[in-house]
């Protein structure tokens, strides 16, 4: 098969895997004349970068073959698709021919399972240590790996690659044993473990040689390099099929939960199941609303970042599920308007991130601005903040909202008509409604 046709069915068998991401990776570049490639740590896979740029990465399968037979993959063993299979010579050509035509900056490595776990590890390894040892090549590379592959390769693959991830694949490990019986949830949480723990140390070293101390680290293999040997730099993430298995959004969410706590990922990407032709019947017919996994990113964001703890987010008396009419932090507020309102002049940035409408950097401002004077309702225009959501649960000095809306079981109806309307005048005018538009409501 000519590699062109390989590409056309390996890249499009790659697409289920959502996981891609070079966010935490450390600058590279060949601008010196050394070398091929960069990575700007910003994202990649068709993200955008703070700066607008969209940059993008080859992602494919070395082979979609597999011997394992898991109900809800497209490429498990029994499933009747085309198959093909990459030479680890051929992907290195392929990124870098790509990369010259200055249509990738970097590479996500996946594969079904062939002859053996450590066979298939062997080849991803193969590929990114001749990318960057034969070819000096400096672009970002993401691995994904093979959970049961023996321990030393996985700590090869750490020395190549920016990112490691392992998919623990379904949120629960009875869903893993009924839909993918070959796979062991252990396993999958040992190879994690063991992933983390070498991240930790090369982080510790990295420290370590930045003080000028020398330390004895359990487990790390000491070198003669002036600079200790890197691992992973851009940790590790996973990935869950959500909708496969039944399982609700509060069990989704403590799963991703107790994975950063306890593996310490970087990411945790959640991926809507897609039916699959000649599904087993264990599958569900219809694929999960998209909107579902919209949610559980918005909800995955607000742990991460507005700390928030993931039994608190779904709102009881909901089956354990997320409400998809509004976004978790407004379901949230409305299912606890004890708190509220909340003063932008007084209370703690914990607080404040805990407001409707309101993001870090907008709480960031509100901060640093009412340090200077009390703000008022004129200011929020000024530190670009004009959302109902906001209006509906705060106060400042010459503005209080209406007590007796904050208590009306009206306020969910009311607010996600402002929304509508406000949606509707930026399709129309290209600009936010100004504050004072929005008083009439609150």
């Amino acid at each position: 098969m000519q590699i062109i046709a390989k590409l056309k069915i390996l890249a499009d068998a790659a697409k289920y895997d959502a996981s891609c991401a070079s966010s935490g990776v450390k600058g590279r570049d060949s601008l010196d004349g050394k070398g091929l490639g960069s990575a700007e740590g910003m994202g990649i896979c068709h993200s955008y970068t703070p700066d607008g740029r969209c940059v993008s990465l080859l992602k494919i399968l070395l082979t979609n073959f597999c011997i394992y037979d898991c109900r809800y993959c497209i490429n498990r063993k029994s499933s009747n698709v085309q198959r093909a299979r990459f030479t680890a010579e051929e992907v290195v050509r392929l990124t870098l021919d790509f990369y010259r035509r200055n249509c990738i900056e970097g590479l996500f490595l996946s594969s079904g399972i062939i002859q053996s776990s450590d066979y298939t590890m062997e080849q991803l390894v193969e590929v990114a240590r001749s990318l960057r040892e034969d070819h000096d090549f400096r672009g970002y590379i993401h691995l994904k790996t093979i959970p049961d592959a023996d321990p030393q390769l996985l700590v090869l693959a750490g020395r190549y690659a920016d990112r490691l991830s392992i998919n623990v694949e379904l949120p629960t490990t009875e869903g893993l044993q009924r839909l993918a019986p070959e796979k062991d949830a252990a396993g999958l949480v040992g190879a994690m473990k063991h992933v983390a723990k070498h991240i930790e140390i090369a982080k510790l070293e990295l420290q370590a040689q930045a003080s000028g101390r020398v330390v004895s680290l359990p487990g790390a293999q000491r070198t003669q390099r002036a600079v200790p040997p890197r691992y992973a730099p851009g940790g590790q993430s996973t990935q869950m099929i959500v909708g496969a298995d039944g399982a609700s959004d509060a069990l989704i969410l403590g799963t991703s939960s107790a994975l950063y706590r306890r593996q310490r990922l970087r990411r945790v990407y959640y991926s809507a199941f897609s039916p699959i032709p000649d599904a087993s019947s264990d599958l569900p017919l219809q694929a999960p609303p998209l909107v579902r996994e919209h949610r559980l990113y918005q909800a995955d964001w607000l742990m991460r970042y507005y700390g928030f703890t993931h039994d608190e987010i779904v709102a009881p008396g909901n089956a354990g599920m997320l409400d998809l009419e509004v976004d978790p932090k407004l379901a949230w507020a409305l299912a606890n308007r004890h708190v509220f309102p909340v003063d932008l002049n007084r209370a703690s940035q914990r607080i404040l991130l805990r407001v409707p409408g309101l993001g870090v950097r907008s709480v960031q401002r509100l901060v640093a601005a009412r340090r200077v004077r009390s703000l008022r309702l004129a200011d929020l225009q000024q530190l670009h903040i004009a959302s109902a959501k906001v209006l509906a649960f705060v106060e400042l000095a010459d503005y209080h909202p209406r007590i007796d809306l904050l208590d009306s079981p009206l306020l969910r109806r009311q607010l996600l008509a402002q929304m509508a309307q406000n949606s509707t005048q930026r399709s129309h005018s290209g600009m936010k409604p100004r504050v004072e538009a929005q008083l009439a409501l609150f």
